[in-house]
């Protein structure tokens, strides 16, 4: 049977793994849906009472439109991206990540009572794919502008004290950048590029075996 033109077209674009579209697509209707936002969003106490679900659903919860915009068009491009070159990994990511990075905020951040938004998920990501894309052509200068503007933005904010960025105005005043969140999110990328690359090297031998 013959695929429909468009799915033909989809393919020679590079559909982006469906696992982004399903969260990207979650987060859209929590902010379509504002009643859902105070039982989903991470709630420090709300998580020590046992409403553990929050520490993944809370990365669905954006404050106001604009977060809610930039955080999913900017999991969409990674989706396109990251998903396709390395679908383990993101899968990974936007699994496991999420609830690491909630776990490093309750333990680490005891102060932050409220957080939301895929901020630190999408920068987990992006990071994973300039250490990958770098990993692949250490002359390629553009992997390395992205690692160094990563890291500038993160000096920024701790030097700010969680006011970096400012480039999004949030519905809810009381809220500031989780820097917390990002420093776990690169945390995490370093870990699973480490992880990652280990396993290459491993699986090297056996294929050449094999040939």
């Amino acid at each position: 049977m013959t695929p429909a033109p468009w799915v033909n077209f989809l393919r020679r674009l590079g559909w982006p793994p469906w696992f982004y579209v399903v969260i990207g697509g979650a987060a859209l209707v929590v902010q379509l849906v504002p009643a859902w936002r105070e039982p989903l969003i991470y709630q420090r106490d709300a998580i020590g009472a046992g409403e553990w679900w929050r520490i993944w659903t809370g990365h669905l919860v954006h404050f106001g439109w604009m977060h809610f915009i930039a955080d999913a068009g900017l999991l969409m491009i990674l989706g396109w991206t990251l998903g396709q070159r390395f679908r383990t990994a993101s899968w990974l990511a936007l699994t496991v990540q999420p609830a690491l990075i909630s776990a490093a905020i309750y333990w680490l951040d005891p102060q932050m009572q409220r957080y939301a938004g895929l901020s630190a998920v999408n920068l987990g990501l992006l990071l994973l794919l300039a250490v990958r894309g770098w990993q692949g052509n250490w002359r390629d200068w553009f992997w390395p502008a992205v690692v160094a503007i990563y890291v500038v933005e993160l000096v920024y904010e701790i030097t700010r004290g969680g006011q970096g960025g400012g480039f999004i105005a949030f519905d809810d005043p009381t809220v500031k950048v989780a820097t917390s969140a990002h420093l776990a999110a690169t945390a995490y990328a370093l870990i699973a590029w480490g992880v990652g690359a280990w396993v290459e090297r491993k699986a090297k031998p056996a294929r050449s075996l094999q040939n």
